[in-house]
């Protein structure tokens, strides 16, 4: 009997082996950069005032850059790099930061306000063909409109980018 289920247990860790073995690694973060070994993210312009409705806020292009270079840094295996030879390349501009009303109360005013931010990014991959793209991401937050923006506008950013660099780091790494 105890041969038996010894001949058992080798066999299925034989099995299991075999199956690993087959599907390759697995990255829990989805980031698929096939031969890429570095990325840059050059600074993302703040160009948000151009566009009508919308207003500057300062600091937020490097902010924004700082995050993205956070999350790809987390969520891959991959080096960043400053000279202009890196593998994968980020870039683009803020072009939107509007804060608009969103849902009105019995007196006709806004009960809530939504900070919404756009931005602009150009990837280029120097490894793999085919893959590069220029593409519009964005995200917004709604607060209560009896606060003022300076009272929600740490929590805003952190999570709109948040989103926004995650969706930037799927669209650019993760190959479903």
């Amino acid at each position: 009997m105890k041969v038996l289920l010894k001949t058992k247990n080798s066999v299925l860790l034989i099995f299991i082996a075999l199956l690993l073995n087959g599907c390759g690694v697995y990255n829990f973060t989805g980031g698929n950069p096939g031969t890429a070994k570095t990325f840059q993210v050059n600074y993302f312009q703040n160009y948000a005032s151009q566009s009508p409705g919308s207003t500057f806020e300062p600091g937020m292009d490097r902010d924004f850059t700082l995050a993205l270079q956070d999350r790809i840094l987390n969520q891959s295996n991959l080096d960043l790099v400053n000279n202009g030879n890196a593998d994968l390349l980020y870039e683009g501009e803020i072009t939107e930061y509007r804060i608009s009303p969103m849902t009105a109360t019995a007196e006709q005013t806004a009960a809530q306000n939504r900070l919404t931010v756009r931005v602009k990014c150009r990837f280029f991959n120097n490894t793999k063909e085919d893959v590069d793209f220029e593409q519009n991401f964005s995200f917004f937050y709604d607060f209560d409109a009896n606060l003022q923006l300076i009272n929600v506008k740490s929590t805003a950013h952190e999570v709109i980018f948040e989103r926004i660099t995650q969706d930037i780091f799927n669209a650019s790494l993760a190959d479903w």
